[in-house]
Formats: structure tokens, C-alpha cells, sequence
């Protein structure tokens, strides 16, 4: 996945469109990413001993990594991600600025 955990990014469809956030959780198998503040729906939710009085609860819920765009940390620009191999280990890199991106 090109889009890691902590990493910032640009909505580029949907209801969220232009808004920008971090990553939470990524699911990768179902090619979706977790975002604070993004794609939040409204749940109705039981009465619990958590929520002892129930009714509407703000959910995130996970959107299509195809609907983000990578906001690059050294030049905050959007960038798309390529890789390259570094002392045997594979690195992301931005396209635009040519650093590497993360660890």
C-alpha cells in the first residue's frame, strides 16, 4: 500500500472532498483507509453500560484509498508515491521533490 498509518492526505471525491487528515488504520486487504475526521456518518446506537443513555453517535467509517491523494511531508504537496531500493530496502519517494517519504 502506498498510503501508510500516520501519514497525511488529501480527499479527492465524495462528500469530503479538499479536506485533508491523518491516517488512522489501514485496511489492506480491503483496499480501504481509516481517516480522523473524514467520511463520518450518523449510527443509532442501543442503550449500554457505556452509553447508558443511547441514540445518535458521530461513526468514521473507511473509504477507498483510491479517494486520497498522499500530501508529501518535506514539500506538502500532493505526490503521488513511487519506491526505490535503498541499502536493500524498499523506500517510498515523492514524485515531485524526489525525498523519501517516512522511515
Amino acid at each position: 500500500m502506498k498510503i501508510r498509518k500516520n501519514d497525511t492526505i488529501e480527499i479527492l471525491q465524495g462528500k469530503d472532498k479538499g479536506k485533508t487528515g491523518q491516517v488512522e488504520k489501514v485496511f489492506p486487504k480491503k483496499n480501504k483507509i481509516l481517516v480522523a475526521g473524514i467520511n463520518i456518518v450518523k449510527k443509532h446506537v442501543k442503550p449500554t453500560k457505556k452509553m447508558p443513555q443511547g441514540g445518535l453517535v458521530d461513526w468514521p467509517l473507511p473509504f477507498d484509498i483510491s479517494n486520497a491523494i498522499l500530501i508529501c511531508p518535506k514539500c506538502n504537496k500532493k505526490t503521488r508515491v513511487a519506491y526505490k531500493l535503498i541499502n536493500n530496502k524498499k523506500v517510498r519517494i515523492c514524485k515531485k521533490c524526489k525525498n523519501t517519504i517516512g522511515k
